[in-house]
């Protein structure tokens, strides 16, 4: 189940846990040193053999605009297909970033409260309650940040692409032909954090029974559409139309699985198919937003949620936002049978990275990657503190 691994190992590669916000940043760990623009094909190359991974996408953001995009490697080790950055790959968990938008969207648009009950806003299905929510009621807002309640610590391992697939109710009550438990509570609201893929799909449903529409079509004219992320969709399983354009799941060793790739009717949580460019254009659209430059999907109050820890662990509404040397961050990583991924951007300065692979072993590849690329750039995540003296350090 490796999404089992998004809270803990795949978002490393984004951030430092809160205790080290007050220290100084850590020394670059060892790793490949690259100069600013494209890696090159025999780098990324080195890093695929040492790592068996077949394919990497990459996008670097800088100044607010994709810097460079490129493909490596390739989609299919069986047939050699080669990654271009038009290739699409499973976001795995960074889909419930997008989700999260499109939730917000529909709070902003008078649909629902961020903080309203969200038992009064299914109609389909109803979450169990009993004591712990005697209190205080889950809530939007305590779904998309992970701090519901809720007791799934597992991740979604997904459908062979001919088996048969569970409705959502399904899923949230553990019946068959759903592959996995039910999801409850077995906390009161917002008194801890735990990673919760069944969170996340409470809320879909929510909006679904609010808008009265499907979550992949919401998703596409609410944020994908406008942000322009035309190599991406929440379609499960994938529309054969566009399946010549997908790279497929190989496992750790970097050889094909039995299966071209898992269906994941879990669309909000894990369902999205995309291309590091598409994300990228996401990533700037927040970052755009939050400095006032743009309202083409939120305003800038409706997207400062998405970037403002809840109270409890390091989730927003969506992102998990971190403190990196002396940079603030938000991002979130994403891991799939078959397939890794991160993205990062930084809260203010316009610059971020987007890696996608389609191996089980991308996790080390990506980080070893991302550093160099940091480090090309020169972010603030190797910065240390102002000492406190007065005038310029000579």
């Amino acid at each position: 189940m490796h999404q089992v691994r998004i809270g803990v190992l795949c978002l490393l590669a984004i951030c430092a846990v809160a205790a080290q916000t007050q220290s100084p940043a850590p020394a670059p760990a060892q790793g490949p040193v690259f100069a600013p623009g494209p890696v090159s094909a025999a780098e990324i190359d080195a890093l695929r053999k040492q790592f068996n991974v077949p394919g990497v996408s990459v996008a670097v953001i800088k100044d607010f605009k994709i810097e460079w995009a490129r493909g490596y490697g390739v989609m299919d080790a069986a047939t050699n297909a080669p990654v271009t950055t038009d290739t699409l790959f499973q976001a795995a968990s960074i889909s419930k970033t997008i989700a999260a938008m499109a939730s917000m969207k529909a709070v902003q648009n008078g649909r629902f409260a961020l903080d309203q009950d969200v038992n009064t806003i299914l109609k389909s299905w109803k979450l169990p309650g009993g004591e712990y929510t005697k209190e205080q009621s889950v809530t939007p807002r305590s779904l998309m940040s992970h701090t519901s309640g809720t007791g799934d610590g597992f991740g979604f391992p997904g459908y062979n692409p001919d088996a048969p697939l569970p409705t959502l109710p399904q899923i949230l009550d553990g019946q068959a032909p759903s592959n996995l438990r039910s999801v409850r509570l077995e906390r009161p609201p917002l008194t801890g954090f735990k990673y919760s893929g069944g969170a996340v799909i409470i809320q879909q449903l929510a909006l679904m029974d609010a808008v009265g529409r499907p979550f992949a079509d919401i998703a596409r004219d609410w944020v994908l559409a406008p942000i322009g992320m035309a190599n991406s969709t929440y379609e499960q399983p994938l529309p054969a139309a566009r399946q010549k354009q997908a790279a497929l799941a190989h496992n750790r060793t970097g050889a094909r699985m039995d299966a071209p790739w898992h269906v994941y009717p879990e669309q909000a949580a894990a369902g999205l198919w995309t291309t590091p460019t598409d994300l990228a254009m996401f990533l700037i659209e927040v970052q755009k937003t939050l400095a006032g430059q743009s309202t083409r999907v939120l305003t800038r109050a409706s997207m400062l949620e998405m970037v403002t820890p809840v109270g409890v662990g390091p989730f927003a509404v969506g992102f998990q936002v971190t403190k990196q040397g002396e940079g603030w961050y938000f991002g979130h990583g994403g891991s799939n049978w078959g397939f890794q991924c991160n993205m990062i951007a930084h809260r203010i300065k316009g610059y971020g990275l987007v890696v996608m692979t389609n191996g089980d072993n991308g996790g080390p590849l990506m980080q070893a990657l991302m550093r160099g690329i940091q480090q090309a750039y020169k972010w603030d995540v190797y910065d240390q503190p102002i000492p406190r003296t007065y005038g310029p350090i000579k």
